[in-house]
């Protein structure tokens, strides 16, 4: 198991801390550890943990076509490479 020390810690969040473990009914160390467990599944599920495509989907809906607009098609159409050479 990992160990994780948190330096400078405000005397007020130790002892809310405190109190919500005793709350609890245990150790602050352990109401700590839980309240890291909690923290991490959240942000598993949060929102933010969607696909990258689904990401990029979400950040361009509603621009682009419109309801019934269609793209033409380029049938018939001939495409020449560009001469650089001009």
């Amino acid at each position: 198991m990992a160990q994780l020390v948190v330096r400078n810690l405000e005397q007020s969040v130790k002892a809310k801390l405190q109190r919500r473990a005793k709350s609890h009914g245990r150790s602050m160390e352990e109401e700590v550890r839980e309240i890291l467990r909690n923290a991490a599944k959240e942000e598993a599920l949060s929102p933010n943990s969607k696909g990258l495509g689904t990401r990029i989907a979400s950040r361009f809906r509603g621009i682009g076509l419109k309801e019934g607009e269609e793209i033409p098609e380029l049938r018939g159409f001939t495409i020449e490479p560009p001469d650089f050479e001009k």
